[in-house]
């Protein structure tokens, strides 16, 4: 059973997608990519759901991704001793370093690096913006702020800074635990949030190495001034909008968007669109006409992939959202104007024998209507240097490593199979041809184009093109 379209889908597991049935019906609906959302659940619980993950890869005979989602950074309010309080317009509100009760007068926040970030006039946003708070005074520990938009505040709601560097790691000592669990587990993708600058990326690479792909999650907006060393350390990206939305103002965000997918796209990194994209399909069996519209801009935009949250991870209607983000993206790329935008988009290749190779293979496809073009590939570099072309053909990404293709299933448009070994061209060209028949992307009597380096098994490599007859 192959997919037709080349954009992905990711959806995140939870209580309501937690059993073998439902996670094998979400991969037959169309999810290509699992998350484990790690600000959330057990060890157990994250074991429990990899396993049944691997056992479904078996049984349908197909790799599948597997990222973990690292709760990074996340800066709070105490509780409140005596329960939920009410904040209006002109309160004075006190925020102290420490973890003491709040009250309707103030309350604490352990992380004291949020309080070394404050001046006089900066903004507080409380509850991803529902409360607004003003600083008037401050100091090492702790700041004096007036209420500019009130409401209902409760027990360890998040605080934001819009546009403010903390002078602190997006990797927190719960984090590190997580991903020494998560890496030994074998997760595919690890999501770092709350990235702000390219030493953040850095600081994951030496704890990671290549054990796992590196996606950032950009929603700060100070990490979009420090874009182009970010995504350059990155693996991928992840246009994560909501604390984006929530530090950004709402009109900013499209724009925001089409800056990240369009710097991604270009340096050839798989950029994840996520967030609130069918989320009245929490509850309800359809979405609005609107969350439609959205999940089509981010295909047209070129995004590889596009993300469920709690749609499948705590909504009533889990399957019916991934069935309809299926049927979305695929009417969206049977769209004449998919391509128009897509071509539009495309960047010139380098002057370098891989760029010239790839761009060529998909030219030539494109003239001899092809079905497919294969890629050998070892770390999944010269499948990811065909995705960037964005062909209008499927690229069938071959691989003898079975990490490279997992992380290959998030990239737009790429098919990854494990395969054995190659042993010379004959038999190169033999496994090309019988992985695209036996994967439904080719018939007896049409031709593919097969892209792969020379010498074989040699890492980022990209300079032989030839064209095959099945």
């Amino acid at each position: 059973m192959r997919r037709t379209r080349k954009a992905k889908i990711v959806s995140t597991l939870g209580p309501a997608s937690s059993t073998p049935e439902v996670i094998g019906k979400l991969f037959d609906a169309g999810t290509d990519v699992f998350r484990l959302n790690f600000s959330h659940g057990t060890y157990d619980n994250h074991e429990k759901l990899y396993g049944i993950i691997r056992d479904l890869e078996k049984d349908r005979e197909r790799p599948i991704g597997i990222m973990m989602d690292l709760q990074g950074p996340k800066i709070r309010l105490s509780r409140f001793g005596d329960g939920p309080i009410q904040l209006a317009e002109g309160d004075e509100f006190g925020l102290a370093l420490g973890r003491e009760p709040g009250n309707q007068l103030g309350a604490s926040i352990s992380s004291p690096e949020i309080f070394q970030a404050l001046e006089p006039g900066i903004e507080l946003l409380i509850d991803d913006g529902k409360i607004r708070l003003k600083v008037e005074e401050c100091d090492p520990n702790g700041a004096a702020t007036r209420v500019i938009a009130g409401g209902p505040v409760s027990d360890h709601k998040g605080v934001n800074l819009p546009g403010a560097m903390l002078p602190i790691s997006s990797i927190t000592s719960k984090d590190k635990e997580d991903l020494d669990f998560g890496l030994k587990l074998g997760v595919d993708w690890v999501a770092l949030s709350f990235v702000q600058k390219r030493e953040d990326v850095s600081e994951a690479r030496e704890r990671i190495g290549n054990r796992a792909g590196i996606l950032v999650k950009l929603e700060k907006p100070v990490a979009i001034d420090h874009l182009d060393g970010i995504v350059d350390l990155a693996d991928a990206v992840m246009v994560a909008r909501g604390d984006l939305g929530v530090e950004a103002p709402p009109e900013d965000v499209p724009g925001l968007q089409k800056k990240i997918i369009r710097h991604a796209r270009r340096e050839g990194k798989p950029v994840v669109v996520a967030t609130q994209m069918l989320e009245s399909m929490i509850n309800a069996p359809v979405p609005t006409r609107a969350e439609a519209s959205d999940v089509a801009t981010a295909v047209f935009d070129g995004a590889d992939a596009v993300m469920l949250s709690a749609e499948t991870a705590a909504g009533d209607y889990p399957l019916e959202a991934v069935t309809m983000m299926d049927r979305i993206i695929d009417k969206v790329e049977r769209d004449p104007l998919y391509r128009q935008m897509i071509e539009a988009e495309r960047r010139p290749p380098e002057a370098t024998d891989a760029d010239a190779i790839t761009s060529a293979a998909g030219q030539i496809a494109d003239t001899i209507s092809a079905a497919a073009i294969v890629t050998f590939t070892m770390t999944g570099s010269t499948s990811l240097r065909a995705a960037r072309e964005r062909p209008v053909v499927p690229i069938l990404g071959l691989t003898p490593k079975l990490e490279t293709a997992r992380r290959l299933v998030l990239t737009w448009g790429v098919h990854p199979v494990h395969t054995d070994d190659i042993d010379g061209f004959v038999d190169m060209l033999t496994k090309a041809a019988h992985a695209a028949s036996a994967h439904e992307f080719a018939i007896a009597g049409q031709r593919i184009v097969v892209t792969a380096g020379a010498p074989f098994g040699t890492p980022g490599t990209t300079n032989f093109l030839r064209i095959a007859a099945i």
